[in-house]
This record gives structure tokens, sequence and C-alpha cells, in this order.
């Protein structure tokens, strides 16, 4: 009898640091900035990525440094990520948390870390870096009406 995929049977908390970082997958949504209404307390999605999302790969191109590089850049944590109720409905780290399965695109799923762009789950195709953005646009490229 094959043993249960680690996510299945640990809870968030239990998981080695390697494999919370696994469920990852790579869809760069996390990256993309955020305008909170002040009024609501909604989120508006943007299509702008953080400057350090390589937009081909959809991954941090510094992770290691992240933090330092961009002060603003949380790290998610298994006891912090219910908070973080701006995480994409597709996010490993959500899904989990409230007890549904990975999708099958997901790469632990999948074994391939291409599955999530050739699902169009990936920013691959559409977003824009903030370096290449005024300040003046941003509100241009508010995902108007997106879930995700």
């Amino acid at each position: 009898m094959a043993a249960q995929p680690f996510w299945q049977g640990k809870s968030l908390e239990e998981m080695s640091n390697a494999e919370w970082e696994s469920l990852c997958d790579g869809c760069g949504k996390c990256c993309l900035h955020k305008i909170e209404d002040e009024d609501t307390g909604e989120f508006l999605y943007t299509a702008i990525a953080c400057q350090l999302l390589d937009l081909k790969s959809c991954r941090c191109s510094d992770y290691p440094h992240r933090q330092q590089r961009v002060p603003g850049c949380l790290q998610l944590r298994p006891e912090t990520v219910v908070e973080y109720s701006w995480l994409p409905r597709s996010c490993a780290y959500r899904l989990l948390s409230e007890g549904q399965p990975l999708p099958e695109w997901h790469p632990l799923i999948s074994g391939s870390p291409l599955t999530v762009h050739e699902a169009g789950v990936s920013v691959r195709e559409w977003a824009v870096s903030e370096l290449t953005v005024s300040d003046d646009d941003w509100y241009d490229l508010v995902l108007d009406g997106v879930q995700l």
C-alpha cells in the first residue's frame, strides 16, 4: 500500500520547511500588487507584479533575500496563512487550510512545474513588472471583476 502524500497526512503546522515550500505551485498570483479599498477593506488585484517576480517562471528571482529587497514582502507561515484572505482561491496554502484538495494541475500532483502554466492558472501571459509601470497607471491595471 502506497504511503499517503504528506499534504494529505499532515496539517500545515506539522510540515517540514521543505514540504511547506513545495506547496507553492508557482502561479505568481500572490506576487501581484493589490490595492486595498480603505472604505470596504476589499482588495483590488492588479496585473502588476513585484519587481522580483520572474515573469517567465512565475517564481521569485531572489527568494532568499526578498524581504530585505522588498520590505513589504510577506512570508507565509502555517500559523498565519488563514489571516491572508487575499490569497488566490487556487493557492495550495489556502486550499489546504480550508480542507480542500490540491488541483490536478498542481506540480505535486502532476509531477511537473509546467502544468500550472499549461492550465492557464499562472500570471505568465499577462502580468507586468512594477518596474515598467508608473505610479499614475496602477488603477489602469486593476483586474476588474477578476477572482484570483
